[in-house]
């Protein structure tokens, strides 16, 4: 690409570096389909903090706003931009500054423009100018992929859609569980929360983490009220055997031991179980660590529960990782739903008579939660369902009339919502 004489190199212009992050990132979710958080490691490789915390808000707010986005510029020029049109994609990462991140305009062409690498700039310009023209506005809520729409419709009926959406416009709140469910009257007093069952506080917005009171002494731990319902189903553990499978980063791991249960922490990813045995010993917690894919590892005897969190979508956290919304299909699902299938039917076997197995994810769609479970049940005639009871769950938490868990947009929406689970209670007859 030539330049004018004495104009300054792409690098020179502060802020491209983070931009052309930006575009590196979301190249690898949009057409390679790479979850946002581990591509973000890569397209920002060495970036300071600052910038990388940048490039992923930039990325963020495109995938959350991608429809709309793509509306506006289409409707500012009658050229066809293809999707993976790198047109497209500058075009994108500047209006999502300026019309949501509150860019100023001038600065976000001024780094958008050298993105372009030789291509057409002037469109690039045109488009940008004519859209930014005036107040334009983002609908309100976001726009769901019309794919998703229309999967989430067929499953669920038309007012689903339509509460994700809603809910996708709003931050998602954070939720904590606590060490000791005893203190919850005095930690929701003390971080200015507010609480929904025994051991769960739900914080206030803004809530800065680390400078909580609490934290570095490990009494709580951050996790979605829909994420700790799993382990509330098992109960006190009466220092029984539990199996916390597919375990990092260790929510689940840890309330179990923390209501009493010997816990066997397995999962493939020795780097998520450096951070499962980080949070332990914050909070003071014990747990047996074993890094093992399960398809290969099998206990040495069989054991009282166990907790199956499944390799999944994560289409349940979308309000969090929007790039699901972008990078899952019908593909993915299938084929998750086949590994789930597979290492429940091998944990179960590892399950002593009258043991109890909770199976979970974190996903919205049926392939992974209901039909996964009629499936087994159909094909075990050796375990039954153990429907989970009001009393078990936080308020507002109902189980379905099937007697399982399934937590969808709607749930707990006057007071932020939760994340999208499914969570059945399985227990293995006696005889």
């Amino acid at each position: 690409m030539s330049r004018r004489p004495n104009a300054p190199r792409p690098d020179d212009v502060p802020g491209f570096p983070a931009r052309r992050a930006a575009l590196r990132l979301l190249d690898a979710v949009l057409r390679r389909g790479d979850p946002l958080e581990l591509a973000l490691h890569g397209a920002a490789q060495g970036l300071p903090q600052s910038d990388r915390a940048l490039v992923h808000a930039i990325a963020a707010e495109v995938l959350r706003h991608l429809p709309d986005l793509d509306a506006l510029i289409d409707g500012a020029t009658k050229q066809t931009l293809p999707d993976d049109a790198k047109a497209r994609m500058v075009l994108r990462i500047a209006l999502a500054q300026t019309l949501i991140m509150g860019t100023p305009a001038h600065a976000a062409i001024a780094t958008a423009l050298p993105l372009v690498d030789g291509g057409p700039r002037k469109l690039v310009h045109g488009v940008f100018g004519t859209v930014t023209r005036g107040e334009p506005l983002l609908p309100d809520p976001p726009t769901l992929p019309v794919e998703v729409v229309e999967r989430w419709t067929g499953q669920w009926g038309e007012a689903m859609p339509q509460a994700a959406a809603h809910a996708y416009a709003v931050r998602p709140p954070v939720d904590v569980t606590l060490r000791d469910a005893g203190e919850t009257a005095k930690w929701t007093a003390e971080l200015n929360g507010a609480s929904f069952a025994p051991g769960h506080v739900r914080l206030p917005e803004g809530a800065v983490i680390p400078d909580l009171p609490g934290f570095a002494e490990g009494a709580w731990w951050v996790q979605d009220i829909a994420a700790s319902c799993a382990a509330r189903l098992l109960g006190a553990g009466e220092s029984r055997t539990v199996l916390d499978l597919c375990a990092a980063p260790g929510g689940k791991t840890m309330q179990l031991a923390a209501t009493g249960w010997h816990v066997l922490s397995v999962d493939q990813s020795k780097k998520r179980l450096e951070r499962l045995t980080e949070n332990l010993t914050r909070t003071g917690l014990s747990a047996d660590v074993v890094p093992a894919d399960l398809r290969q590892w099998q206990p040495d005897a069989a054991v009282d529960a166990i907790l199956l969190d499944a390799p999944c979508t994560a289409t349940g956290i979308y309000r969090r990782h929007p790039d699901v919304l972008h990078r899952i299909g019908p593909r993915q699902i299938a084929e998750l739903a086949e590994l789930q299938g597979e290492l429940l039917a091998r944990a179960a076997g590892w399950l002593k008579p009258g043991g109890r197995i909770v199976y979970a994810t974190c996903s919205l769609e049926r392939a992974e939660g209901e039909d996964q479970v009629e499936r087994f049940l159909a094909d075990h005639a050796d375990f039954a369902l153990v429907p989970a009871t009001a009393a078990e769950l936080p308020e507002g938490m109902t189980p379905t009339d099937e007697g399982w868990l399934r937590s969808l947009p709607d749930m707990l929406a006057d007071r932020g919502g939760a994340d999208g689970f499914f969570i059945a209670r399985l227990a293995r007859r006696a005889n």
